[in-house]
């Protein structure tokens, strides 16, 4: 009986383990960075409500994460002066560099190859929003009805935040030293453990307390 008790158990902790390695999911989309003295900050807004100064420097990340928490952050040089060399000021407008980064061939949608990443220095009337600084220089842009960003320059060419599984966010080699602890990117939180979860551990509750029982039965004879 002890032995039997035994393979349940072990049955029931292996559904946990694939229970908890099911949910764990991640999306593909476009990110959108802030970079402050070298250093990249997740944006705490959208590029439709952002609105860049003057020599202010802006990234956009396209990568398969679970949460900003996770998301990668763009490659390649960040640095005004280098990026805007080339674009003299002109008054009534201002100068913003963008770095524009679209991945790897790990984070690209079935069948897309990602471009190669690109840096670019938007001259825009000095009232524009940080979604003017991109189209000017990185058309076309694609949003869905709820107005995210879907593609930059063309890429991807369909698909827009879509889930994944955990294998395929896995393969995509996500890099842990371009992680950030700031509000999750997709905006629903982290959520909480699932129901079957909690069943799980009732059941291995159940199951050692009967095993429990079982042994001291038999050291009384019964």
């Amino acid at each position: 009986m002890t032995r039997r008790l035994a393979v349940l158990l072990t049955t029931v902790l292996l559904a946990l383990a694939a229970t908890g390695q099911a949910r764990a999911t991640g999306y593909r989309y476009w990110s959108f960075w802030e970079s402050e003295a070298g250093r990249w900050t997740y944006a705490t807004q959208g590029p439709a409500t952002a609105r860049p100064s003057d020599g202010d420097v802006q990234g956009f990340r396209f990568s398969l994460s679970a949460d900003s928490s996770d998301a990668a952050k763009p490659r390649g040089t960040a640095s005004f002066s280098v990026i805007c060399a080339r674009t003299p000021a002109r008054e009534g407008e201002k100068r913003v560099a963008l770095v524009i980064d679209f991945g790897t061939a790990a984070d690209a949608p079935s069948g897309e190859t990602p471009p190669a990443g690109r840096t670019a220095c938007a001259r825009v009337p000095a009232g524009a929003g940080t979604a003017d600084v991109l189209a000017s220089v990185a058309k076309p842009l694609r949003y869905d009805t709820n107005a995210l960003l879907c593609a930059i320059a063309g890429y991807p060419h369909k698909g827009c935040g879509e889930q994944v599984a955990d294998a395929e966010k896995r393969a995509s080699g996500t890099e842990t030293n371009n992680r950030n602890n700031t509000n999750k990117a997709d905006g629903t939180g982290g959520g909480g453990p699932s129901v079957g979860l909690f069943a799980g551990v009732g059941a291995v509750a159940l199951l050692g307390a009967a095993a429990v029982w079982q042994t001291r039965r038999r050291g009384h004879g019964g």
